[in-house]
């Protein structure tokens, strides 16, 4: 039986479509497929992050955000995210699911669907959220720890829970 992998993810700056000056890259950080990675400038990422490009869309990451450590961001469908943006440890950002093709398919052979996930400048994920494909969260909101965010999130609310729901807005 041949065996094959999608590589170990050790990476080198040069290799990603664009990453910014002053990035760090802390021990344990995997990259696949970083050609479809554009990082800003002061980008932060914690220990042992995975960051899952995808050979098709783009994973994007803007100035001064902060990806904690053991986050998965995984770019299938795309992922954009803004400038100034705290993705705390632990954190999942997944952009494909497979389709429902029947009771007689396994769902694991069932079609990958593919959906982008968009977060916005100034949001912050709290430790262990889940955002799920097709996901925008709006400009300055705040996701609440071990939150499933599976809809949109409205700019500068806080949403909170599994489902997560919006429980307010952020005071002015």
């Amino acid at each position: 039986m041949r065996h094959r992998s999608h590589g170990d993810g050790s990476f080198r700056a040069d290799q990603f479509a664009r990453c910014g000056p002053d990035c760090v890259f802390e021990a344990g950080v995997l990259v696949f497929h970083p050609e479809t990675i554009e990082l800003g400038t002061n980008v932060y990422i914690g220990h042992q992050a995975i960051l899952k490009g995808y050979y098709k869309n783009t994973m994007r990451i803007g100035d001064e955000t902060w990806i904690g450590q053991q986050a998965f961001l995984h770019s299938a469908g795309g992922i954009d995210i803004g400038a100034r943006v705290g993705v705390g440890p632990g954190v999942r950002i997944i952009t494909s699911f497979h389709g429902e093709a029947g009771r007689d398919i396994p769902i694991l052979s069932s079609p990958i669907e593919l959906a982008p996930v968009v977060i916005e400048d100034d949001s912050d994920l709290g430790v262990g959220a889940v955002v799920l494909p097709g996901v925008r969260i709006g400009k300055g909101a705040q996701i609440g720890a071990g939150a499933v965010v599976a809809e949109d999130v409205p700019p500068y609310c806080v949403a909170v829970g599994v489902p997560a729901r919006v429980t307010r807005e952020r005071p002015k």
